[in-house]
């Protein structure tokens, strides 16, 4: 599906956008690049990872796979000031977080010139900028892909194919609502706990006593306090569900800690170290 001439234009080069432009320029792949930073084209650039680049959004006009690692919203308002640069033919991609309002406010605006195929790259860091950009994140990382029953299997094919050339782990395909309840749990009710935990006490003089529990909960506390909040909103149904069942947990074992219920207490710790080893598989 993408041969050594495909044109391929990344829009927003952070960490993800630059992560993306350095993998695909390592494969051996023509990347342009498109951010309104021009500390980011300059560094994109000096390193090699895009043979043009700047502000100019007329540099999609010819390419054939474009790829948005845009916030969700900015993504959105991108592609209705800009739809009509996309050529005829064109794959459109992203890395959003998200996908039922997304998928439903570019196909509403897109006619059947261009083609949307949603992508989720699950990967990332606590950090934001190209200077963070490594492509080496993505070798055990999940790669989904999220067609609606319009695609095709041109789009679908060009998915995977970006999915292989970036050497993701594993590669997976699912529905906009399964997606959407998925990352509410596994990735949104994570960094809302992370963050809860970081903001009950200011507990910063503990620092020095830190074991290992503590870094690896924690972890993901350190938040791109921009783009977070917007993902929880597009998904507010899902994580609010989310945040209450683990709410009722939570009650759960304290009423089983002010009981001195030792054999319930244990019997939690059995499921859940039970339920974790499965995500232990494949690693």
């Amino acid at each position: 599906m993408i041969s050594r001439s495909t044109k391929i234009c990344i829009i927003g080069l952070g960490l993800l956008g630059g992560s993306y432009a350095k993998g695909l320029y390592q494969a051996g792949y023509h990347v342009r690049g498109i951010d309104i930073d021009p500390e980011a084209i300059s560094f994109a650039k000096r390193m090699h990872w895009i043979e043009e680049g700047g502000d100019d959004v007329s540099l999609v006009k010819d390419c054939d796979i474009v790829i948005s690692a845009l916030y969700p919203k900015t993504f959105i308002s991108w592609i209705k000031e800009n739809k009509g640069l996309l050529k005829k033919g064109a794959i459109l991609t992203d890395v959003a977080g998200i996908k039922r309002e997304v998928i439903e406010e570019i196909n509403k605006e897109l006619d059947s010139e261009v083609e949307f195929i949603a992508c989720h790259p699950m990967a990332g860091r606590e950090f934001k900028g190209i200077q963070y950009a490594d492509c080496s994140l993505f070798e055990q990382a999940n790669f989904l892909i999220v067609p609606t029953q319009e695609n095709s299997q041109k789009a679908i094919g060009v998915a995977e194919d970006i999915a292989k050339i970036l050497k993701f782990k594993h590669i997976s395909c699912l529905s906009a609502e399964e997606h959407d309840v998925m990352i509410g749990f596994l990735s949104q009710l994570t960094h809302v706990i992370a963050v809860s935990l970081m903001n009950v006490n200011d507990n910063s003089h503990l620092a020095e006593y830190t074991g290992d529990s503590f870094r690896d909960l924690t972890r993901i506390a350190k938040i791109n306090e921009e783009l977070w909040p917007e993902l929880f909103l597009l998904n507010q149904d899902n994580l609010v569900n989310e945040i209450d069942a683990f709410t009722q947990e939570l009650q759960s074992f304290k009423s089983l800690l002010e009981s001195g219920d030792i054999e319930g207490m244990k019997q939690k710790l059995i499921t859940s170290t039970n339920r974790r080893k499965a995500f232990d598989k494949g690693r």
